[in-house]
């Protein structure tokens, strides 16, 4: 099995940067398309980011597009989400999740293409 703890949330102002990790441990060959999701307080899960084993294709949901990198270090056994000029809007629990699968263009963006879950990290940006 794998284990995945987040780590980075906090609170921002309006057009800051946080980055967050994902530090893999157990099965990390299992990781092998990650992803950040975020729930907002009465929102549903929604998809941010994704990348696959090689770190050579990523996605982004439209609302982080450009705002947004997702990037992964395998010999540390960990993804990264460095977040640039932060919205209120972005405010949630930002939860990541890997895949066994390779990346596909078509599974990237679901949650049920995934196999295991962070605990969240909460971040907040105030206007």
């Amino acid at each position: 099995q794998v284990q995945l703890v987040e780590s980075g949330g906090g609170l921002v102002q309006a057009g800051g940067s946080l980055r967050l990790s994902c530090a893999a441990s157990g099965r990390t060959f299992s990781t092998r398309t990650m992803g950040w999701f975020r729930q907002a307080p009465g929102k549903e899960r929604e998809f941010v980011a994704a990348i696959s084993w090689s770190g050579g294709n990523t996605h982004y949901a439209d609302s982080v597009k450009g705002r947004f990198t997702i990037s992964r270090d395998n010999a540390k056994n960990t993804m990264y989400l460095q977040m640039n000029s932060l919205k209120p809007e972005d405010t949630a629990v930002y939860y990541c999740a890997a895949s066994r699968s390779f990346y596909s263009s078509s599974g990237y963006y679901s949650e049920e293409s995934y196999n295991y879950w962070g605990q969240g990290t909460q971040v907040t940006v105030s206007s």
